[in-house]
């Protein structure tokens, strides 16, 4: 809860203690919020093993509880997007310093949107010497519009990384619709305010796509929460079978198309690629490597998880498998007829999406488990090539790559890090892309030989071979900026402030670590995805304790737990104030019921 919630609650204080102390002050207040919230997140997630989960449950309206809850499916998630979140804070100070200096220039001198900032880049604040923006001077006029908008961003930084947490720990359809939207609204500003090019425009064509994605999901979310009697994921679960199999249909229908326009899929992927070209690259990098992501963890918690089982989702599962297979091979031909930098990029992440969405549809543990470990890599490995999208455009002022070459020997530790990103994304062992991807197909092929269907076997060969796409867009890309010759206007260029470096770095190292140690992840995830195979899971259901009473503990539903359902003991029972909290201990599952 409190690592929730606090980016939420101290976000003010971030904006207004910024905007008069400055852009240190901002930048590590940040850091250390997003740092102890993701500390606070990891720590319960250490000891659940392979198939333990946590829940925090409170009492919230007739709409059911509001709970959080850590699980083998939204570890992973919940991890990668708060250590990403912590991370780009401090990538983002250098980088937002100059965008923001830019915009200064811009409206000082009333340009508006038709200025020749708006093209991509500027060089006006180019680190060309690797010290410009350090010893940068700055009159009052400017450091007071730095101050402010630094704070700007960072308040709603904040509020962003907490509304992608919250998604992928909400216990309930509503609870879950809130926080998706908690995510959206701030990432929409986000480019609004700061990014490039006509961005007014590409936020409200991203706001829109985003938001027809939603409503078409909400429609799916109140049918499942009034045909199955309530909005809580258990009761969904519990209740399923009395939801009329038309209905059921419908519902898959709607989620599938509303988080296929989170994934930005084949066909409803046209926000994207100006999304991620127009948006600031700290932003773009979060949106990128997480956000767009949860589109992938939606299918499975309330698809896959709640509404039908593998057992039905085979049904549908084809659909999105080869949904998927279009997806990868669409977006690895796009990326390759490009010359921005982060519009390669941009494409190649509507590619790595349909790695998710054939993983998804490949109806298989593993196939299903690589999918997910597939969103940690694709964070850390786009995340990189990203960042060094960021770092070019700070000491050239441009990412057009036909304005570059050579950089190899002018950024050496950039172009060391953005080729270890480049293999985490074409899946060279011993990165941790290799290990997704070996799971992921090994669960696509195994499907296809015990079914033994001539379509999957037909579509898994596909997909093996769109991965050669992925090899040629990203060393393409390598070659166009880091072989060749120098241009002459780029004689001067060093590498990144270590704001730039270090935080590559981290992501670099932890990729690695992945490739060799991929079980840090893979046990919690093949724990989560081998129950949902299981016919006959030992459910909990929340218990609620009157304070000061010695009754038994009775189900949500009003059904005690020896009726068809099996919880163990109560332990741990302590009281603060009015409220109660009562720890749970079902096998190796440790679940935390609070009521107020």
């Amino acid at each position: 809860m409190v690592a929730t919630f606090m980016p939420l609650i101290l976000s003010p204080v971030v904006y207004f203690l910024g905007k008069r102390k400055g852009i240190n002050i901002t930048t590590w207040l940040t850091f250390g919020i997003l740092a102890i919230s993701t500390i606070l997140v990891i720590i319960p997630s250490i000891g659940l093993g392979s198939g333990g989960n946590y829940q925090e449950i409170f009492d919230w309206s007739q709409l059911g509880h509001f709970g959080l809850k850590l699980d083998g499916l939204s570890i992973p998630f919940a991890i990668t997007i708060y250590l990403l979140s912590t991370i780009i804070v401090i990538y983002s100070k250098p980088y937002m310093v100059r965008k923001i200096l830019i915009q200064f220039d811009q409206v000082k001198n009333s340009l508006g949107n038709k200025s020749q900032f708006d093209d991509v880049e500027n060089e006006s604040y180019s680190a060309t010497d690797g010290k410009s923006l350090s010893t940068l001077v700055l009159n009052a006029d400017q450091k007071n519009y730095l101050n402010e908008q630094l704070a700007l961003y960072y308040t709603l930084y904040l509020v962003f990384a907490m509304g992608m947490l919250g998604t992928v720990l909400a216990t309930n359809l509503f609870e879950f619709y809130v926080f998706f939207e908690l995510m959206l609204v701030p990432s929409f500003f986000l480019i609004a305010f700061f990014g490039y090019g006509n961005r007014k425009r590409t936020s409200i064509m991203f706001f829109f796509w985003a938001h027809v994605g939603a409503v078409v999901m909400l429609l799916g979310l109140m049918a499942m929460g009034f045909l199955s009697g309530g909005f809580d994921y258990d009761v969904v679960k519990a209740n399923v079978s009395q939801i009329p199999p038309a209905w059921i249909a419908v519902i898959v229908a709607s989620l599938i198309i509303g988080f296929g326009v989170k994934l930005a899929a084949f066909l409803v992927h046209v926000w994207l690629p100006d999304s991620y070209t127009d948006a600031p690259t700290p932003i773009t990098v979060l949106i990128s490597s997480v956000m767009t992501g949860i589109g992938a963890y939606g299918l499975i918690r309330l698809w896959i998880e709640l509404l039908s089982g593998p057992g039905n989702y085979t049904d549908y599962s084809i659909y999105v498998n080869i949904w998927g297979l279009a997806t990868m091979i669409y977006g690895g031909a796009m990326a390759l007829m490009q010359k921005d930098i982060k519009r390669v990029l941009a494409y190649s992440s509507i590619s790595s999406m349909g790695y998710l969405l054939f993983g998804i549809g490949s109806e298989s543990v593993l196939g299903i488990s690589g999918a997910i470990f597939m969103f940690v890599t694709h964070a850390l490995g786009k995340g990189i090539l990203f960042m060094m999208a960021g770092s070019i455009i700070l000491q050239t002022g441009t990412r057009n790559m036909d304005k570059l070459g050579g950089l190899g020997g002018k950024m050496p530790y950039t172009a060391v890090f953005a080729m270890i990103g480049g293999l985490t994304i074409i899946g060279v062992p011993i990165t941790s892309g290799f290990m997704s991807e070996w799971v992921l197909f090994n669960g696509a092929l195994q499907n296809a030989v015990v079914d033994w269907s001539s379509l999957k076997a037909i579509s898994f060969a596909l997909a093996i071979t769109a991965t050669i796409l992925t090899s040629a867009y990203i060393l393409w890309m390598y070659k166009r900026i880091f072989y060749g010759v120098v241009p002459e206007t780029l004689k001067n260029i060093r590498d990144s402030s270590m704001y730039i470096l270090v935080t590559m770095g981290i992501l670099a190292s932890l990729t690695l670590v992945l490739g060799l140690y991929p079980d840090l992840f893979y046990k919690p995830i093949i724990g989560y995805v081998e129950s949902l195979y299981d016919h006959s899971p030992s459910e909990i259901i929340p218990v609620k304790i009157k304070a000061g009473t010695g009754q038994e503990p009775v189900g949500q539903a009003g059904v005690s737990p020896d009726q068809g359902q099996s919880t163990s003991n109560v332990t741990n029972v302590s009281y603060f104030g009015s409220a109660q909290k009562t720890h749970l201990i079902s096998g190796n599952q440790l679940v935390s019921f609070v009521t107020i």
